[in-house]
């Protein structure tokens, strides 16, 4: 009975060491783990027989439990490098599907912007694309800043109305009606 106040007390005294020590062969996210896990094994070993050197058999046993843990990780991986193929072409795929997306996105912005009034467009242009502050905007149209400011404001709510409305009808209809017209 005496033993196991002994080894919670090497235990609370050796964790911070076994943590760093850990941390050198684990990614840091299963240093706790490993380190608890090691409390439970050593416990579980101390009451099926005496250690007589806790300190280095938890050390031991961590750098184990480590090693073992790098080497699970390690045959998961290998094992998931045969299926590789089939995630790179669906990476690739998701990839394109972003890039037309977003493309699609562009061009719905591009038609929003082409909607506005000819001093919102250039106020709301200047703003958000060439990232001009609006005192800088206010100087190059000859405007107050409180008229930029109101042209922003003006071409961002119709243009995200302009986009909300458009956001479901595809990229690829509206080509197809000017080559109709």
């Amino acid at each position: 009975m005496t033993r196991k106040p002994a080894l919670s007390a090497t235990f609370i005294e050796l964790s911070s060491q076994l943590r760093r020590f850990v941390s050198r062969i684990v990614q840091p996210d299963d240093v706790e783990d490993i380190v608890q896990e090691t409390f439970i094994k050593s416990y579980q070993a101390d009451l099926k027989q005496d250690i007589k050197y806790t300190r280095s058999y938890m050390l031991k046993t961590a750098k184990h439990l480590a090693l073992n843990h790098i080497a699970k990780w390690d045959n998961q991986h290998c094992d998931s490098l045969d299926t590789s193929d089939d995630s790179q072409q669906s990476l690739r795929s998701m990839q394109l599907e972003d890039e037309v997306t977003s493309k699609e996105r562009f061009l719905l912005f591009c038609r929003a912007t082409e909607q506005l009034s000819q001093p919102v467009r250039k106020c709301f242009i200047l703003k958000k694309v060439y990232g001009m502050s609006q005192k800088e905007i206010a100087a190059q149209m000859k405007l107050s800043e409180s008229t930029v400011e109101k042209h922003i404001a003006k071409g961002l709510l119709q243009s995200m109305r302009y986009m909300q409305q458009h956001e479901h009808s595809s990229a690829t209809i509206e080509p197809t009606r000017r080559v109709g017209k």
